[in-house]
């Protein structure tokens, strides 16, 4: 199985526990970074460079949850198949231990911690996993934990 490639058709059979895979690289864009936060997180460490450099980050960094939209667009084009995943009923332990700057290049670790059929519905199983969002150093920036559910592959 190759996990990251943009358009691949899985399906649950596909997710095995235990597995990972890195991919995606995304840009963090001051422009739409300031976009961003004034319609979405308005807050001066987001929204202002002049005063994020007096504050204790010493720079202008990037909305938690814009780092999260980053993290999504990855997610659903290298991970998620779109022949196969129907939903996630949630997110749980999202961190974010790092700031993101504008220049910053993401990318996605994704660990699968579980792969289970549906007890209830046999058409698909419960894929639940640790991403991890990536800078260009390699230091994890944000963390969270997803459960999807994925359809079992239609037989022939």
């Amino acid at each position: 199985m190759t996990i990251g490639i943009e358009g691949a058709e899985r399906w649950f059979e596909d997710y095995r526990q235990g597995a990972v895979h890195r991919f995606g690289q995304i840009a963090v864009e001051e422009e739409e970074l300031l976009s961003f936060a004034r319609k979405f997180d308005p807050q001066s460490i987001h929204t202002d460079p002049d005063k994020a450099k007096g504050g204790m980050f010493k720079g202008l960094i990037a909305s938690g949850w814009h780092t999260a939209g980053l993290m999504m667009n990855l997610y659903a084009r290298h991970y998620l198949s779109e022949c196969s995943s129907i939903a996630s009923p949630g997110i749980d332990d999202l961190r974010w231990p790092a700031p993101v700057r504008p220049g910053d290049q993401l990318s996605v670790r994704v660990t699968i911690e579980e792969a289970r059929p549906s007890a209830s519905k046999p058409d698909r199983g419960l894929v639940r996993t640790l991403i991890e969002v990536l800078n260009q150093n390699d230091q994890v920036v944000m963390s969270m934990r997803a459960m999807n559910m994925i359809l079992r592959k239609p037989s022939p």
